[in-house]
């Protein structure tokens, strides 16, 4: 092994520095999964060089000050899908990871005077929904225990690699023995699980991740009529509310409808994370979602890892003899060396554009062109100089309220209007009433904004990467959707137009552009059932393995799939470090 080479993050010099060497392992992309897989290979004792193409670390996990006195977390904006092993094992919070409760964690104001709040103290909840629907009121609990037990399995599936067959031109024979063995005990902790579930909550299990969420929500809480009136959904009873404010988590970050198949799977998704041991609760990070990147980057460099910005890479070097990785050209045409290399790209970024044509089979590379990359997803940052002062709630002044705390739920106030929305994005139009999540961090982290003034996020469905009336490349369209945006919040938060000092927005396009996130998905594809487990990112390959030898992924795009999860990185290690043991024992 190269001996541990400890240096803070740097450019230019840095990639000097790394021409000088042959690294035992070279990660292509500083996000929070990259930097997650380098601290793990650092500390085992490998030379690692992370190489990221942008003028800062962390991928869609950065915190950026667009405008003066404003830090944005200008993608990812909320926390608590990051693995507590990675957590534990790397020591974030020695190393500047602060996390903030949200309190409550959802608000959804009504056009009729009305509001929702939910959060982690049950009899606020069951006040709260009490004002809706007593019946759904007392269903809810139940509903909230019913998913926590089905996360309780996911732990298994997140933590670990998936259970892929062996290549049988890679390994031995002792080695597909020890393949099987700890297969054989993989899917045994699995069955013990489900045996501990119960076939009951099991068959439950699987009507979650197969169903529409719409499905899923109508089998627990009650279902209301509705009344169409020149295109907008009108209630005869406003009792919908809980469901459209639980069914954003199920089509957040996709081009899915409340009605799609498996989008129950990704309300699942979003609720298994956790806060300092408090499941399904979602936190701020005091100083943006940057400060996460920040400090899996700082365990990684006390682990003698290099991080290395402005170093775009080109294209992966291939060893024409052994058709195996002998690392990385980049795009200033330096070469890095390396027979390990952990692409943190999307699929398609690395399997399209950075290794050389005529490497990958034919039926490889027909799967990774048939992968989904479709987005519905905007991001707009704001900073505004106050408070945005809901009609449903009593004016607060200048001090944050319960309303301010955690989501803020707009234009969604039943799953139909959801679907609207996407409607109109599947047929090219970009929402005409958009769904809206809005948070304001600065509620609770004053560290990033002036005082008396707010960082305002809006994660914002649905939008075309293409849209048939206009084009995200004309200012003046940009700024009819953005308007669209916040002329909805004034509906519900009169004056809130005038607040804005600026803002930044991030189309689909935006987000390929400038984070790498193919099509603009945050996910680095889809999360359909199609494309997870062992189907991520295809079928045969879901082991963070490649059919290029020394080539892994690390990133969303590979199981587990996407969120600030670490889980991809720290898993991709575990692989590389055992396929390392294996060839120097067989040497």
């Amino acid at each position: 092994m190269w001996r541990r080479y400890l240096c803070s993050s740097s450019s230019r010099n840095g990639v000097q520095g790394a021409v000088e060497k042959k690294w035992d392992a070279v990660i292509v992309g500083g996000g929070h999964n990259g930097l997650t897989a380098a601290a793990y290979l650092a500390r085992s004792g490998l030379s690692v060089a992370v190489l990221e193409r942008r003028h800062l670390i962390g991928g869609a996990a950065v915190t950026e000050e667009l405008i003066p006195g404003f830090r944005f977390s200008r993608c990812s904006y909320l926390q608590s899908l990051l693995r507590p092993s990675i957590i534990r094992e790397l020591e974030l919070g020695r190393h500047g990871l602060k996390m903030l409760k949200r309190i409550p964690s959802s608000f959804t104001p009504c056009a009729d005077g009305r509001y929702l709040l939910l959060g982690p103290d049950s009899e606020l909840n069951h006040s709260e929904i009490s004002k809706f629907s007593k019946k759904d009121a007392d269903a809810y609990p139940r509903y909230e225990n019913q998913l926590l037990k089905f996360c309780n399995f996911m732990d298994l599936l997140l933590d670990s690699p998936t259970p892929e067959s062996l290549h049988g031109d890679r390994s031995s024979f002792t080695e597909r023995m020890k393949d099987k063995l700890q297969k054989s005990a993989f899917w045994s902790r699995c069955l013990r699980e489900a045996m501990s579930m119960g076939q009951k909550d099991m068959v439950d299990f699987m009507d979650l991740l197969l169903s529409p969420s719409s499905k899923v929500l109508n089998n627990w809480f009650e279902v209301y009529a509705f009344l169409r009136v020149e295109n907008a959904f009108i209630h005869y009873l406003q009792g919908d509310v809980l469901k459209a404010t639980l069914a954003t988590d199920a089509v957040i970050g996709s081009m899915a409808s409340v009605h799609t198949p498996g989008s129950g799977y990704v309300l699942l998704h979003h609720v298994m994370g956790e806060t300092d041991g408090h499941r399904g609760v979602w936190s701020y990070v005091e100083g943006g979602m940057g400060s996460v990147s920040s400090a899996i980057s700082n365990a990684a460099k006390e682990a003698g890892a290099h991080i290395i910005t402005n170093a775009e890479v080109a294209q992966l070097m291939i060893n024409e003899d052994s058709e195996a990785v002998n690392g990385v050209l980049l795009k200033d045409g330096t070469l890095v060396h390396s027979s390990t290399v952990l692409s943190n790209a999307t699929p398609h970024h690395t399997f399209t554009e950075l290794v050389p044509q005529n490497v990958l089979p034919e039926d490889f590379q027909l799967a990774i062109r048939n992968l989904d990359y479709s987005s519905g997803t905007t991001k707009i940052n704001l900073a505004v100089d106050r408070l945005p002062q809901f009609k449903c709630c009593n004016p607060c002044g200048s001090e944050a309220g319960p309303e301010h705390m955690g989501t803020i739920h707009i234009g969604a106030e039943s799953m139909e209007e959801i679907d609207a929305a996407c409607k109109d994005a599947l047929n090219g139009l970009s929402s005409r009433r958009p769904v809206i999540e809005m948070t304001i961090p600065s509620s609770v982290d004053k560290t990033i904004s002036p005082p008396g003034k707010h960082v305002i996020n809006l994660f914002v469905q649905y939008t075309p990467y293409s849209p048939s009336e206009g084009s995200w490349g004309d200012p003046k369209y940009r700024q009819l959707f953005a308007n669209r945006c916040f002329s909805l919040i004034d509906e519900y938060a009169p004056g809130f137009s005038s607040s804005i000092i600026g803002y930044d927005m991030l189309t689909p396009p935006d987000l390929e552009r400038e984070f790498g996130l193919t099509g603009g998905n945050i996910f680095h594809g889809a999360m359909g059932l199609d494309s997870l487990f062992l189907m991520r990112p295809v079928h045969g390959w879901s082991d963070y393995r490649t059919p290029v030898r020394g080539l892994y992924l690390c990133g969303s795009g590979a199981h587990p799939g996407g969120g600030v999860m670490g889980a991809s990185g720290r898993n991709a290690a575990h692989v590389v470090l055992h396929d390392i043991k294996s060839n120097s024992s067989t040497a």
